[in-house]
């Protein structure tokens, strides 16, 4: 090739809940287009790992689109229509100059009003543009995506994260990068083969640190050692998505037939579905160890309320208990917005009576209603210190949570933000001049991502069930379009 190789960059990131009330709009998403996206490079971002090696391979890259929000509810069409029109105005010209590939960054379990599958939809669309049909189309996802076989049939090359807590997603693109440049310079262009066995795991049981993920990730990477094979994706799923399509897949892109591969890791996803179903005890069961404190910090795990699936964070259920059961010396995080507006109209030591939480799910108890001491307010950004965490490679190594303001009710010190933050962090909470060491116990609302963060600082660590959107126990929520039988909906004995 004469000149570099030119490849078109665009990202399109979004895990979607549909099980959640309202939409997500156009005004939700951070938006970057044309060169407002190369500014990504070298940050802790799938983006950033890309821009580096792009440098190092002698691409010439053109910046197309960037869309990326937090997890949340149902997109709104406008947005895929937003995305798509910005996507082609940059595009246009340079595929009639001549491109020689397209790389993406996306989450793969996206849903809008009108498509269960915007990564299928956006990569169909993206195949009848003029200069694009033949192109190679590499790319990276996260391994919570729902995959449907049109993502494999209209790419070439997509790569999943290999871990969770998802602290290789900026690798993960590097990998896919150098598959790409393996592609450009080695004449050779794999394709994707794919298989989706009737089986559904909550976010709790798709750790990759234990099973059945841990097995299976081991089994995808020793069959990437073999000639001809590419890439060998375990896509968990994202079971909080009503989609034909939801539930657990595997995705190899190679030149050689992958299908005995796919049949074995069907397989033993089987055999060992009943570990990935992983549910928690009723909270109520639990609470009445904690009032007695342990040595050390407890960590009180809350997947029904988990912000990085989608949950609104500000649910009642483990402050509630906390506040009833008296347990000493402990600390939550709520997103508040309206309680952070409250509070931010008294000073430091005043006492008032405020409204927090319970706004954000009908299957929440409501708001609680507590007076409160005013310890601090803040603007609520923090700098990252772990940038190789899930919340570096969603927001690079800064996060906002808003306007902030630091609370206590009597044993219980709440952290009210604006902005709903996944605690995969420590930051979070020194940023507010918090120690999470300094407690007995912190409830966080999460499912695996936070372990990054609080597993070398934990003593204990216990998961409970609470009322929420993110429910572990999956038969409770009322799927419609998903694909029937599934485990564990349904008796597959």
């Amino acid at each position: 090739m004469s000149r570099p190789p030119r490849i078109l960059l665009a990202g399109l990131f979004h895990e979607t809940h549909t099980f959640l009330e309202g939409t997500t709009a156009l005004e939700d998403f951070t938006l970057r287009r044309g060169d407002e996206v190369l500014a990504l490079k070298g940050d802790a971002s799938p983006f950033g790992g890309v821009l580096d090696l792009a440098v190092e391979f002698g691409w010439e890259i053109l910046p197309m689109v960037d869309y990326r929000a937090q997890p949340s509810a149902l997109v709104e069409d406008l947005v895929i229509e937003a995305f798509w029109a910005d996507f082609q105005e940059h595009a246009g010209p340079h595929l009639t100059a001549g491109v020689d590939g397209i790389f993406l960054v996306l989450h793969g379990a996206m849903v809008s009003q009108s498509y269960d599958d915007v990564e299928g939809e956006l990569l169909q669309r993206l195949r009848a543009l003029p200069g694009a049909g033949h192109l190679p189309i590499f790319g990276v996802f996260d391994l919570h995506a729902n995959f449907t076989a049109r993502m494999a049939a209209l790419s070439d090359c997509l790569v999943a994260y290999r871990q969770n807590p998802h602290t290789d997603a900026r690798e993960a693109a590097c990998d896919a990068a150098r598959l790409m440049q393996r592609c450009l310079t080695g004449g050779e262009q794999p394709n994707q083969q794919f298989a989706h066995p009737p089986l559904m795991w909550p976010p709790t049981g798709t750790g990759t640190a234990s099973e059945p993920m841990l097995s299976l990730e081991a089994m995808a990477r020793e069959m990437e050692q073999e000639p001809g094979i590419w890439a060998v994706n375990v896509v968990a799923g994202f079971s909080f998505a009503d989609t034909p399509d939801t539930g657990v897949s595997f995705v190899i892109a190679a030149t050689v037939d992958a299908s005995a591969h796919l049949k074995k890791l069907c397989d033993t996803a089987w055999s060992l579905r009943s570990l990935g179903n992983a549910t928690e005890p009723a909270l109520s069961e639990v609470i009445g160890g904690l009032t007695t404190p342990a040595e050390g910090l407890t960590v009180v795990v809350e997947p029904s309320d988990n912000i990085g699936g989608g949950a609104p964070g500000d649910g009642t259920g483990l402050m509630r208990a906390f506040i009833h059961w008296r347990v000493p010396n402990c600390a939550v995080c709520i997103a508040d917005a309206e309680a952070v507006a409250t509070v931010s109209k008294y000073r430091t030591g005043d006492r008032v009576m405020v409204s927090i939480g319970g706004k954000g799910s009908r299957l929440d108890a409501g708001p609680v209603e507590i007076e409160v001491e005013v310890v601090s307010h803040s603007t609520g950004e923090f700098t990252l210190e772990d940038e190789q965490s899930h919340l570096a490679s969603m927001s690079g190594g800064h996060f906002s949570m808003g306007p902030c303001a630091v609370v206590r009710h009597k044993e219980l010190t709440i952290l009210l933000t604006s902005i709903k933050t996944p605690p995969f962090d420590l930051g979070q909470w020194r940023s507010q001049g918090l120690e999470p060491q300094d407690f007995s116990v912190i409830g966080v609302k999460a499912a695996v991502a936070h372990r990054r963060a609080y597993d070398p600082i934990a003593t204990r660590m216990i998961w409970v069930h609470t009322a929420g959107p993110c429910t572990s126990h999956l038969s409770t929520l009322p799927f419609q379009k998903v694909t029937r039988p599934i485990y564990p909906l349904d008796d597959m004995a």
